[in-house]
């Protein structure tokens, strides 16, 4: 089996008093699109969060590349190669789509230039110069997505991408994430739709109350049905 390229384990993560993360330990391999599968509440975006040091209090290994995270910034960890797509989405409303492409710095090599974006977002193309607010909610989320792509990052946070997008915008970002699959990113995907999942991933860690209780291989999301169901609440 390949060497991990994120490795977490044994983390826990609070807001204020507010002990949310009880132990996370999973681990993504390079080139995978793993998803993080669980109710509202469960600790999907926390974990993002933490991973990103985007809360001050954390404890446990969060290890990149071999690379231990715990103790760094988020600007230290982002320019490691690690991105993530909020979601909300901060789509910058006065900015057009093209200024809000070219906002973030590039971090590291290897980031995709404005051409190649478009190629992967031809809705994009046709409203590089559409202000933010003059986007659906389909497009904002392509155009958070497409964003991060210039950074250089290679380890793609994305959370929540298809929460209250038109079916067919969904079937375009799970065409996007597996052409960004295909090209060499490696993506950890938060989601509560696991029908939506099971098109894209190659593997799912199913999250309760903080910590991980379960993982799947994609081929086993028919025959594991039932239990999805239970643990999700469908």
């Amino acid at each position: 089996m390949a060497e991990a390229l994120l490795a977490v384990e044994d983390l826990n993560a609070w807001y204020g008093e507010s002990h949310v993360l009880h132990g996370m330990s999973f681990d993504v391999r390079a080139g995978e699109v793993v998803t993080l599968l669980g109710r509202n509440g469960a600790g999907k975006t926390t974990t993002m969060r933490a991973v990103m040091g985007m809360l001050a209090n954390r404890r446990g290994s969060v290890r990149y590349r071999g690379r231990e995270l715990i103790g760094l910034k988020s600007n230290q960890i982002a320019r490691a190669g690690i991105a993530i797509c909020p979601e909300e989405r901060g789509i910058f409303a006065s900015l057009s789509v093209r200024e809000n492409l070219l906002l973030p710095p590039r971090v590291k090599n290897g980031g995709l230039e404005l051409d190649q974006i478009y190629e992967l977002f031809p809705n994009l193309r046709e409203r590089s110069g559409s202000q933010g607010t003059k986007l659906s909610g389909g497009e904002q989320q392509m155009l958070a997505i497409a964003r991060i792509l210039r950074t250089g990052a290679d380890l793609l946070l994305l959370d929540e991408p298809t929460e209250g997008i038109a079916p067919v915008i969904v079937q375009q970002i799970g065409s996007t994430i597996r052409a960004l699959r295909e090209s060499g990113f490696t993506i950890v995907l938060v989601e509560q739709n696991f029908h939506f999942a099971a098109t894209v991933a190659d593997r799912h860690y199913v999250v309760e109350h903080g910590r991980v209780v379960d993982m799947l291989e994609n081929t086993e999301i028919e025959k594991s049905r039932e239990k999805l169901e239970a643990y999700l609440g469908v």
